[in-house]
């Protein structure tokens, strides 16, 4: 029988042959380090494709950890669902296909760990709809937050990228300027704006 490594090893030489954005290599470790340090109980993934980043984030909770991952696309989502049944985790992970803008409010309950990586244009959206779902220790990520440097670097943008750079900059300003998170944007990868929740007492 293959082993988990075996399995992401596999997803991994898929993604390269097909072209099918998987977290990057830089953005990886500090997706798993901020896994690891929280250990989730029960995690929200925007943004599901093959169903890579939803493997390591398993792995890498809480023993009785729950996914809720939205796809968008049927195709990939049927892709997820194959390489997930071949794991453990397979009763863990559920696959929710549609418009993640649609889907969020249908879900319940609460989620201490978010991990944002779809539509970019769509991230404040997603925030202000996951907000009545995080618990009260929650930790939100969000990746590709700096976009190939014309978020906050001086390259000049596309006109094709302008709406999408607009949304992330609002993003970046609405968990910033929130006062219950802090918020850090770490520039691994395409970088990550990593949002935690802070205690009560500690709101100003």
């Amino acid at each position: 029988m293959n082993t988990f490594e075996d399995l992401i090893a596999e997803m991994e030489e898929y993604g390269r042959s097909n072209h099918v954005p998987i977290i990057n290599e830089k953005g990886m470790p500090v997706l798993l380090e901020m896994v690891r340090q929280k250990k989730p109980h029960r995690v929200l993934e925007i943004g599901t494709a093959i169903g890579y980043s939803a493997l390591l984030i398993a792995n890498n909770s809480a023993e009785d950890v729950e996914i809720d991952t939205l796809e968008l696309s049927q195709e990939r989502a049927a892709t997820a669902r194959a390489y997930i049944d071949k794991s453990v985790y397979k009763n863990r992970i559920r696959i929710h296909v549609g418009d993640a803008g649609e889907n969020i409010p249908k879900l319940t309950g609460k989620y201490d760990f978010v991990f944002i990586d779809a539509a970019k244009g769509q991230y404040p959206d997603y925030f202000r709809k996951v907000y009545p779902l995080l618990t009260e220790d929650a930790l939100v990520l969000a990746d590709n937050v700096l976009f190939r440097g014309y978020v906050r670097g001086d390259a000049v943008c596309p006109r094709r990228f302008k709406t999408i750079v607009k949304r992330l900059r609002e993003y970046i300003s609405l968990v910033s300027g929130n006062d219950e998170f802090e918020t850090v944007i770490r520039e691994d990868g395409d970088g990550l704006a990593v949002s935690r929740r802070l205690p009560k007492e500690n709101n100003r």
